[in-house]
């Protein structure tokens, strides 16, 4: 099966590709400074968090002598955490979105999921090429740790896709799981360690939130850009297994279900 998926994935690349430039022009095509917002949002939301917080609101990392710390800190939590939630908010409705075109036209529809993670992928490239750009300005441009960030954001991607298409099928049929999971975002994103650090929690919780995939990998990032330090595999094995088994399942319930999804479209 997995075979097939790379086949059909390459021998429909063009219309992949096209749908992700059509995703992404259609977002700005209608705004007086089309072009410009996918840079004005995030280089915004990078100078709020690294300026204000750390230099107006003074907010500090416990036991960290450094007043952008925090700034660098929770930016590198929030930026990518971005890039998760909008993977699995697009993916929720990516079938009951396409519902036309998945009766119109004959193309796999796993294509949907990749042009999704790719259209994020996008926008997040930009996100990160400004808070690079930032970070170069202010003098805390991370070392050679940063060539670890391609496999960071592949294991999120590869979490963030198995996870996707495992809701977006559910969703199809059950369509109480999109209304459900938008809750559930909203607390993984507070149980996960983003914008307060681990160990100001009390020791009893901490062995609970590391159960948590999205735990190690926010403070891979974290400690990327504020220490230039290389993520260990430690961190990142429970993401690489959270992701090969929803993967797994997704494909899974995307072979038995299936040929029932456009009834139900």
């Amino acid at each position: 099966m997995l075979v097939l998926f790379r086949r059909d994935l390459w021998f429909y690349r063009g219309f992949i590709f096209s749908s992700v430039k059509r995703e992404f022009q259609s977002r700005y095509r209608n705004s007086l400074l089309g072009a410009l917002w996918p840079l004005l949002q995030p280089l915004a939301m990078i100078l709020i968090y690294t300026l204000i917080f750390s230099q107006v609101m003074r907010a500090r990392l416990p036991g960290v002598d450094d007043g952008l710390a925090y700034g660098i800190f929770i930016c590198s939590g929030i930026l990518t955490w971005g890039l998760f939630a909008e993977v699995l908010n697009r993916s929720l409705s990516m079938f009951l979105d396409n519902a036309n075109l998945l009766k119109k036209l004959s193309f796999p529809r796993l294509c949907l999921p990749i042009v999704v993670a790719l259209t994020a992928l996008l926008n997040f490239a930009i996100t990160l090429g400004l808070f690079l750009l930032v970070l170069a300005l202010i003098g805390r441009f991370p070392g050679e740790a940063v060539l670890a960030l391609p496999l960071l954001v592949g294991l999120q991607l590869l979490f963030a896709l198995g996870l996707g298409l495992l809701l977006g099928l559910l969703n199809v049929f059950f369509r109480d799981v999109g209304q459900l999971f938008a809750i559930a975002l909203q607390l993984w994103f507070w149980l996960t360690p983003i914008v307060y650090p681990m160990n100001i929690l009390p020791p009893a919780l901490q062995p609970w939130l590391a159960l948590n995939p999205m735990t190690g990998l926010m403070q891979a990032y974290q400690m990327l850009f504020l220490h230039d330090a290389w993520p260990s595999w430690q961190q990142l094995a429970p993401i690489a297994l959270a992701g090969l088994v929803s993967c797994l399942l997704a494909l899974l319930l995307y072979r038995a279900k299936t040929s029932d999804m456009l009834d139900e479209l």
